[in-house]
């Protein structure tokens, strides 16, 4: 069992930053691909990126050149560095761990809101 809390979220200006942690507790963190998804109200939940146990990441087009996901093994953590932040971010931001082997250990946190607002 991962238990996955994440944190950092709130309110920003647009064209501003916020990092995302995503703690996670248990074992194996490093047996994990992590990734932060978004649900926007009234959209569906999407990938915004995504960081394999090896740490290969993968980004949505929107998130390209202006997110980055990063992980600490050592902190059983994961990151989401976010700059250059628009109103179409808004969204409460989850955090997401997949065993590399056993796909059906699939875990999420409970979010944090993300909004971008003058």
């Amino acid at each position: 069992q991962v238990q996955l809390v994440e944190s950092g979220g709130g309110l920003v200006q647009p064209g501003g930053s916020l990092r995302l942690s995503c703690a996670a507790s248990g074992r194996g963190f490093t047996n994990y691909g992590m990734g932060w998804y978004r649900q926007a109200p009234g959209k569906q939940r999407e990938l915004v990126a995504s960081i394999t146990s090896g740490g290969s990441t993968n980004y949505a087009d929107s998130a390209k050149g202006r997110f980055t996901i990063s992980r600490d093994n050592a902190k059983n953590t994961v990151y989401l560095q976010m700059n250059s932040l628009k109103p179409e971010d808004t969204a409460v931001y989850y955090c997401n761990a997949v065993h590399v082997v056993i796909r059906e250990k699939n875990y999420w946190g409970p979010g944090t809101q993300v909004t971008i607002s003058s």
